[in-house]
Parts: C-alpha cells; structure tokens; sequence
C-alpha cells in the first residue's frame, strides 16, 4: 500500500510544526489581530487613530541567498531576510507593517531546519513592528530535492491616506541622505556566487554574504514623524539605477557623489574579480546604501542625528537636480 506518508509527505511531522510556529508567533503579536497560527484565514483590525487609513502590501522573497544559508548550514537568520525585504518595500510608502505571512515549500520537512528559518521570520517581525500571522508549510517531494527549500513573504502596512509618501513633492535643490547596508542585503547573489570558490563560500565570505538585511522600519518611521521626508527608495534588485527614479518626479535627475561614503570591502572584492564597471556594480548591488531618502536642505543635520539613534550611519550623498527622471552617479 502507498499512502501519503509513502509518497513523501509527512502531515504528523507539518503538524508539529505547525504548534511550534505558533508559539514563536504568539511574540509578534499586536492588538489589532484576532485569533493565532492555525485557522483558514488571519484576521486582523486597522489600528486606532486613523482618519482615513490606506492599506499597503508587498510580496518577495529572499532568492539565491538561500543557496548560501544551505552552504552554510545556517538558516536562523535568513527569515529575517524575507521580513525585510517586504516591510522595507512597505515602509518606504510611509505606511507602518502591520501583519506578515510567509510560504515555505520544501522537498523533505527538517523541523529544525524549518524552525529556525522561522525564529528569524519572527526576529525580523519584532524589528518590523508587524505581527506574523498566518502563512504556508508545503512538502514537495519531487519539485525541491531532499531538504531544499524556497521562501516567499507577504506583508500588509497601514498609512494614512494624506500622509502617503509618493515624491511628488521632490525638487531640485533637495538632498539626498544613504543610509547604510551591511553588505549585499538580498540581491546579487547570483552574481556573486560565480565570483567565489564553494571553499570560499563555507568560511569568513560566506558569513559575509550572509549577513541578514537591515530592517529600516522603526528608525524611518520616526523620521517621517518628525521631518518633511520627500522621498524614500528601498534598494534592492536594480540597484540605485532602478530604485530612485520610481519615487522620483520625471522632471528631476538624483545626482549622487560616489566619494561621499565608504563601499564596504566585499563590493570591491566581487567588482575585482568580475571585472565589472561601476555602472553595473550600482545597478546590481547596494553597494553600502540600503535605503534612500530625500530630503530638504533645511533638514539634514536632523536627519543624520535621527538615524544616528538607532545605531545607523548615514551620509548625504547628493542631491536633486532638474532632469528627466534619471540618477546620474
């Protein structure tokens, strides 16, 4: 007789993880959600005080960085990796995270393995301020072989509505303050794993590579409180290229001085060895700046000092000119 089990498929074993992830989540929870990890559906309320509230949503994921976690056989922080790379996207609108699911497909369930993964996705809940809700265990046998395993995280924010950060309102004569990475965050990584040897990859690069992404919530939700930010740009896949000129009015140009802040090493080890020219360095990678913001002159030093709070180093890297929607570096 073949039954699931046989087949690969072990529903006890997702079962007990199910109860496991429930106590972890139990310590992400915020008050406007109902219920816990387990039912059909998550509820959750809109938090008290808006006027007039707008949700914001994203979904991403973590990418060929997971190859590295499993090289590594470390994978407690890559779940905070995926909170990242959604609530960063989120918090860039304005909006503040609110809730967060995640889907976990694998070939064969490691409950340990698993359970780590999401005691990050927890970690990086708490950073973000958002509860995890709910989410998707999926055993694969036949698409992911043996233990592999891929992510995807969903996360829903909360803005009020005439306070949506668009940058519209940016013009020249604004500046523009980075704010540090530390390393390559969640992008380039299928680049970079053709630059190092799989030697490499298991010591003290590896470890670098795997550096969980930096979740900018609380310290930008603070700064939008207390100054006029124009703008904000998560960047990620695309690099400056890509990212800025979304948030930018088609008549401005982002006119950014490379000089004004120091490229971490393992950028300049990847663009040694690839042979790359900066203009592909910064269209793939982060190269030290993680998040962008643009604001007025006027507001800088206040800026720097905010961000200096939580233990981030920021550095103004240039500024707005009349243009066509374009950053010129």
């Amino acid at each position: 007789m073949i039954n699931y089990k046989k087949a690969g498929v072990n529903i006890d074993k997702a079962n007990r993880f199910v109860k496991e992830i429930a106590k972890h989540a139990s310590k992400t929870k915020r008050t406007e959600i109902m219920g816990g990890i387990g039912g059909f559906g998550a509820f959750a309320g809109i938090p008290k005080g808006y006027k007039n509230p707008v949700l914001v949503s994203s979904t991403d994921g973590v990418g060929t960085k997971l190859l590295i976690a499993d090289i590594l056989n470390k994978h407690n922080t890559i779940g905070i990796d995926l909170v990242a790379m959604c609530a960063n996207d989120i918090v860039v609108t304005g909006a503040a995270p609110l809730f967060f699911l995640d889907y976990f497909a694998t070939g064969k369930l490691n409950n340990k393995k698993a359970l780590d993964i999401v005691k990050g996705i927890c970690g990086g809940c708490k950073k973000a301020g958002c509860a995890l809700i709910g989410g998707e265990t999926a055993e694969l046998p036949g698409m992911y072989k043996g233990e592999q395993y891929d992510l995807a995280g969903f996360c829903v924010g909360v803005v009020e509505k005439n306070k949506i950060i668009d940058g519209k309102s940016v013009k020249p004569g604004d500046r523009i303050i980075g704010i540090q990475s530390n390393g390559l965050h969640s992008n380039g990584f299928s680049l970079a794993r053709k630059v190092f040897r799989k030697s490499e990859l298991k010591g003290s690069i590896g470890n670098a590579l795997l550096k969980p992404t930096i979740i900018y919530v609380k310290p930008i939700l603070d700064l939008i409180k207390k100054i006029n930010v124009k703008s904000l740009a998560h960047i990620t896949g695309g690099g400056f290229y890509d990212n800025i000129p979304r948030v930018l009015p088609k008549t401005t140009d982002a006119l950014i001085y490379q000089e004004l802040w120091r490229v971490p090493e393992i950028f300049k080890i990847i663009q040694k060895r690839a042979n790359i020219d900066d203009k592909e360095m910064y269209r793939t990678f982060n190269m030290g700046i993680g998040m962008v913001a643009v604001v007025s002159k006027k507001d800088i030093k206040k800026t720097h000092g905010i961000i200096k709070r939580f233990g981030l180093r920021s550095w103004t890297i240039g500024e707005i000119i009349k243009g066509k929607g374009r950053v010129i570096i």
